[in-house]
């Protein structure tokens, strides 16, 4: 079985195509300066731009991993945009945890693996 890498760089690919599923590199905002729910917003549209380029949808998400600064300051604005996005029906598996991110300025991070139809 092939694997496909889009968006390759000499360090990682933002999307791998394997026997069905799509894998996302991890993914943030475009405005560090913001606060959680554009931070989140933003990041969810990036993923969206990312599943519409490996040819799925966020209707079809099997797991994500979310990455929060501050999870205690964090995890209900998170949430506030993630529940507005994501389809009435379409839970995935989830986990969500605290982690330091590679910048500081970064308030979320999510990796997503999802289905291909």
């Amino acid at each position: 079985m092939s694997i496909q890498r889009q968006l390759t760089n000499e360090r990682m690919s933002q999307i791998v195509v394997h026997n069905g599923t799509v894998y996302l590199a991890g993914q943030v905002g475009d405005d560090m300066s913001a606060g959680i729910e554009q931070q989140t917003r933003e990041t969810l549209a990036n993923i969206e731009r990312l599943l519409d380029k490996a040819g799925t949808d966020k209707t079809r998400l099997l797991s994500v991993t979310i990455y929060l600064k501050d999870i205690d300051a964090d995890f209900q604005g998170m949430n506030s945009v993630w529940d507005t996005w994501l389809p009435q029906g379409t839970a995935c598996a989830r986990a969500t945890v605290e982690a330091k991110l590679c910048e500081p300025e970064i308030l979320v991070e999510l990796s997503v693996v999802a289905a291909l139809p």
